[in-house]
């Protein structure tokens, strides 16, 4: 089968601020257009080896810092991980390598810091390493453009929910509840707009695993455990970042344990923590729709959060007139969204399209994002 424009191949590839795994989706596209509807032909998640999960974690909780050295080092690393990912992605789907286009590689977020004096924002997985091991052309580094742009960087999958799951006939929100939460608010008429509106399982999945050992709190069972400590709640909300007007982004350099433990007594049950930490995301994701698009109709969720059912079911009860569902009822797999959207941004790249929302990330204009790698 040839890569002509009728039917193209894409890999994406991602690993989110919870790091849990690197998600790989083998997507196919019927044509060239921008709205071409993505077929997610295999999806897997790749789990990271332990020892170099549990450093991306410490660097992200701000528990260990690294020489120039460490980083080189690193970067190889996580760059040969995702072309792990991807061979197993592209052997297990039992494609010919030869049909790919392009593999998209978002590559593991280790600071993102949009203000200040010098903006920046850090991914690591270096894409040479992939092209290498692959014999694929890559697509990386998307963020750092936008930022160079003025824009934060962030939150880069709102073009493709514009692209995919725009309806004129109601007022919609796309919302990733990955170890961020981020909308994309998608009216029926007028400009599309996104954000971060804080913590979703990232807190959660952190505070599970010290108190449990278990990466994730499934079903939100450890959470139903505890009562809400509304005196933490308030302390938690009293964040400044919370009162932010978009567009805003952030990550687990934020929000991450410390900063956790900086608003506790020390009295409190672990299982009232979580509880309470559960509550911080259905409360600062709610309160945030109701200020940006309150006349939201339909809430379309994605991200490993759709499978904690307690957390959509505070999510549900916390908009009693808005129909909250997975993105599985739009034909997108609620787990491969975001690496789906990366391979349609390597497609956008590769076409010379725009790949960012200037209403959005703040940039100061659309811009072609990422870098190509050559097989």
């Amino acid at each position: 089968m040839s890569k002509s424009a009728s039917q193209q191949y894409f890999l994406g590839l991602i690993s989110g601020t919870s790091a849990d795994g690197i998600d790989a989706a083998l997507v196919r596209f019927a044509d060239d257009d921008a709205h071409a509807t993505p077929e997610l032909v295999f999806g897997l998640t790749d789990p990271w080896e332990p020892a170099l999960r549990s450093r991306l974690l410490a660097l992200g909780q701000h528990a260990m810092t690294l020489t120039l050295d460490e980083v080189g080092e690193l970067d190889v690393r996580i760059g040969r991980a995702f072309a792990k990912a991807a061979q197993a992605a592209i052997e297990a789907a039992g494609i010919d390598r030869n049909e790919l286009v392009a593999i998209g590689s978002h590559g593991q977020t280790l600071r993102h810091r949009p203000h200040g004096e010098v903006p920046f924002t850090l991914q690591l997985g270096d894409p040479s390493s992939i092209a290498e091991h692959c014999s694929v052309q890559v697509v990386a580094d998307f963020r750092r453009r936008d930022v160079a742009a003025g824009g934060h960087g962030a939150p880069l999958v709102p073009a493709f929910h514009a692209a995919t799951l725009h309806s004129d006939r109601e007022n919609r929100a796309a919302l990733n509840l990955g170890g961020i939460a981020n909308f994309t608010l998608l009216p029926k008429h007028g400009a599309v707009r996104g954000f971060d509106t804080g913590p979703a399982n990232g807190l959660m999945d952190a505070w599970c695993l010290r108190h449990t050992g278990k990466p994730y709190d499934a079903g939100g069972e450890f959470a139903a455990q505890g009562c809400i400590d509304e005196a933490l709640l308030a302390r938690l909300l009293d964040e400044p970042w919370f009162a932010l007007p978009p567009p805003k982004s952030t990550g687990r350099d934020q929000f991450h344990l410390a900063w956790v433990e900086s608003k506790l007594t020390g009295d409190e049950a672990p299982a009232d923590v979580q509880a309470t930490l559960m509550e911080l995301s259905v409360r600062t994701i709610v309160d945030a729709l109701r200020v940006t698009q309150p006349d939201t109709q339909r809430v379309i969720a994605c991200g490993g959060g759709v499978h904690n059912d307690r957390l959509m079911a505070a999510l549900g009860q916390a908009l009693p007139d808005v129909i909250v569902e997975s993105s599985a009822a739009h034909g997108l797999d609620p787990d491969f969204v975001e690496a789906i959207a990366f391979a349609w941004l390597a497609r956008e790249t590769l076409a010379g399209r725009p790949g960012n929302l200037p209403a959005v990330t703040g940039a100061a204009g659309l811009r072609v994002l990422g870098a190509v790698y050559p097989a």
